[in-house]
C-alpha cells in the first residue's frame, strides 16, 4: 500500500500521519498479573497520539530485568489497568506526529524510554509516546542496539555523570558490570577518563568487561574480590556504581576512601545503609529531551557497543521473559517486533 501524508483530528486537533496506519495491531497483552504464561498476542486497536505525542511503528523492544517484576505485579502501586501492554523502551520509525510536535517528521528513526505508558508499551507494533521522551537514533547504532539501549543507557549515564560526577583518572568500581546497565556504565566511565574495576559475573562476564575496556575485572562469585580491590586502589576507591546489593556491595563500600561516594538505582536489594564519611545516593533514570541529547552524545563519543544476548519474536515473548528470569545474561534481550511470528 502506498504511504502518503494525511491529516486526522484527535481531540479536535490535527495530527500528521501516514495513510497506511491500520486501525488494529498485534501486541503482547497480559489480562492480569502472573507468570510468563499470562501473555497472549492479540489484535488490539492502534493507539492514537494526542497533539504532544508521536506514534512509533516499533521495530525492536527492549526486555529489561525489571519487566518480569512488572508482569508479576511485584512493582504494582495499585493503579494498574488491564489488559496491559508491557515494554518501557524500544525503537522504530515515526508513523504520526501530533500538531504540537516539531522535532520529528514522518519516517524518522527514533528510540524512546517511558516507564509510564498509559496507551500501552513497546511490546506492540505501534506505541504512542510523549514527544519529549523520544529521540533520534544515533547513526552508530543498529536496529537491535537502538531498541535495547534507551533505558539502560539513560540509567548508566546518569549514574556516571549525575549521581557520581565521575572525573578523569578517578578509580571507579562498577558492581554488576557484566549486567545490562553495568556493561553500558563501564563504557561511559571510560569515556570520562576513569580507571575502572569491573565486578562481573562468571568467566564470560569477566571476558565481556575486559573487551569493553575495563582496566581490571574479577568474577564477584568466585574471585578474590578483596585482594583485587586492594591491588586496584591501595589508597581507596573514589567511587562505586552498584547494580547489585548484598555482601559484594558491602565489600565495595568498605574499599571507598574517606570522602568518596557511591550510587545505585532505586530497586537494588538489599538497599545499603548510609555510612559516615561516604556520600551514598539512590537515583532513578530520567527521560527527556536534555537527557536524550546527552545520551546521544555519549553513545557517539564512546563508540558504544550494546551487546545483544538474544532476540525473540513477539510471539515468543513468554520465552523472552523466561530467559531474563533465568539470569546471567551477557547482553540485552530484545523483541523483534517487525519479525514475522505466530501467535504465542
Amino acid at each position: 500500500m502506498k504511504s502518503t501524508r494525511t491529516s486526522r483530528r484527535v481531540h479536535g486537533r490535527p495530527i500528521v500521519a501516514r495513510s497506511a496506519i491500520p486501525d488494529s495491531m498485534r501486541a503482547a497483552v497480559i489480562p492480569r498479573f502472573g507468570d510468563s504464561s499470562v501473555f497472549s498476542v492479540d489484535t488490539v486497536p492502534v493507539p492514537r497520539p494526542n497533539s504532544h505525542e508521536v506514534l512509533i511503528a516499533v521495530d525492536v523492544a527492549g526486555v529489561g530485568s525489571w519487566d518480569p517484576g512488572l508482569r508479576s505485579g511485584k512493582w504494582d502501586e495499585g493503579h494498574t489497568k488491564f489488559p496491559l501492554i508491557l515494554g518501557v523502551d524500544g525503537a522504530g520509525t515515526v508513523a504520526a506526529v501530533g500538531a504540537s510536535v516539531d522535532r520529528f517528521a514522518l519516517g524518522d528513526r527514533v528510540y524512546s524510554y517511558s516507564f509510564d505508558h498509559p496507551k500501552g508499551g513497546f511490546y506492540a507494533e505501534y506505541v504512542a509516546i510523549a514527544a519529549g521522551r523520544v529521540a533520534h537514533i544515533p547513526a552508530t547504532l543498529d536496529r537491535n542496539a537502538a531498541g535495547a539501549v534507551a533505558a539502560i543507557g539513560l540509567t548508566a549515564l546518569q549514574g556516571i555523570d549525575d549521581a557520581l560526577e565521575i572525573a578523569s583518572n578517578e578509580r571507579v568500581v562498577i558492581l554488576g558490570a557484566s549486567g545490562n546497565v553495568g556493561m553500558i556504565a563501564l563504557q561511559f566511565a571510560k569515556l570520562r577518563g576513569a580507571r575502572v574495576l569491573a565486578l562481573a559475573s562468571g568467566a564470560d562476564g569477566v571476558e565481556l568487561t575486559r573487551r569493553l575496556g575495563a582496566d581490571d575485572s574479577v568474577d564477584a562469585r568466585s574471585g578474590d574480590v578483596d585482594a583485587v580491590l586492594e591491588r586496584f586502589a591501595p589508597n581507596g576507591v573514589d567511587a562505586v556504581l552498584a547494580f547489585a546489593g548484598g555482601k559484594d556491595l558491602t565489600r565495595c563500600l568498605d574499599a571507598i576512601r574517606k570522602g568518596g561516594r557511591a550510587a545505585y538505582p532505586n530497586g537494588i536489594e538489599p538497599e545499603p545503609r548510609k555510612r559516615r564519611g561516604l556520600r551514598l545516593s539512590a537515583y532513578d533514570a530520567e527521560s527527556g529531551v536534555r537527557q536524550f541529547d546527552r545520551l546521544n552524545a555519549a553513545i557517539v563519543d564512546s563508540r558504544l557497543e550494546v551487546p545483544i544476548a538474544e532476540a525473540f519474536s513477539l510471539g515468543d515473548v513468554a520465552h523472552a521473559h523466561q530467559r531474563v528470569e533465568r539470569g546471567h545474561l551477557i547482553g540485552k534481550v530484545v523483541l523483534d517486533i517487525s519479525a514475522s511470528s505466530g501467535l504465542g
